[in-house]
């Protein structure tokens, strides 16, 4: 993947990957990491996350429906994680191929474009 934006990644369509694709080595991994701040790369380079902490219970399913509809759109579906009523964690992975494509790199650039009712700092 030549490095893109995170702009960039919104404009494009996830593909299905081919027979015999192989996951991002770790140096690309990192590279591809850097155009969407906010996630991590998993120590093994096979997968990326972000959490949001949301302002309650419904905001936080009301951004698993959004993620979910885009998520269709792509074909290729995150695991999300609610957790304590409020807590999001999102992890992507392209598990037909054990690790990362730029199809994580896409969806994830348009699930931080999503509307966010995000809790409010101290």
């Amino acid at each position: 993947m030549a490095a893109s934006s995170a702009h960039e990644l919104t404009k494009k369509k996830c593909k299905p990957c081919a027979q015999g694709a192989l996951p991002f080595s770790l140096a690309q991994a990192k590279e591809a990491v850097r155009q969407i701040p906010g996630w991590i790369l998993a120590n093994d380079g096979k997968s990326i996350s972000r959490e949001f902490a949301m302002k309650n219970f419904l905001a936080a399913v009301h951004l698993i429906g959004l993620i979910a509809e885009v998520a269709e759109g792509e074909d290729h579906h995150p695991d999300l994680h609610l957790t304590g009523y409020r807590k999001l964690r999102i992890e992507l992975a392209t598990h037909s191929i054990g690790g990362l494509s730029e199809n994580d790199f896409i969806l994830a650039a348009k699930i931080d474009e999503l509307p966010k009712e995000l809790k409010k700092s101290a």
